[in-house]
């Protein structure tokens, strides 16, 4: 689970990052990036896990399969918050700047 919510989140940000100008404007590539990478991490895990467990690898336990979905999604959480971050501290539309040297009348 925690592979195919990996992809799923790859996937999406690569389409986003692909059909929009403002996606590229905000970094999306870096969540791209991210995202991809997790999910190549979490194929060699499963070819490793399946190498050593063999055709007990299709047959998890519905608590193992929950824990994986939950860890997915913990890792889809933590690449949106480090591209936050990015974003915050690159500023391409200059919003965060402006509102700290706003002038008060």
């Amino acid at each position: 689970m925690t592979l195919l919510t990996t992809i799923f989140a790859a996937v999406v940000c690569t389409i986003l990052w692909y059909c929009s100008a403002s996606g590229r404007e905000m970094k999306i590539g870096i969540l791209c990036w991210m995202y991809w990478g997790a999910s190549l991490m979490w194929l060699v895990d499963a070819v490793f896990e399946y190498v050593s467990l063999r055709a007990a690898y299709f047959t998890p336990a519905p608590a193992d399969l929950l824990n994986d979905f939950y860890l997915g999604l913990s890792v889809v959480a933590l690449g949106l918050i480090i591209w936050l971050v990015i974003v915050l501290i690159k500023d391409p539309k200059g919003v965060v700047r402006e509102a700290l040297f706003r002038k008060k009348k």
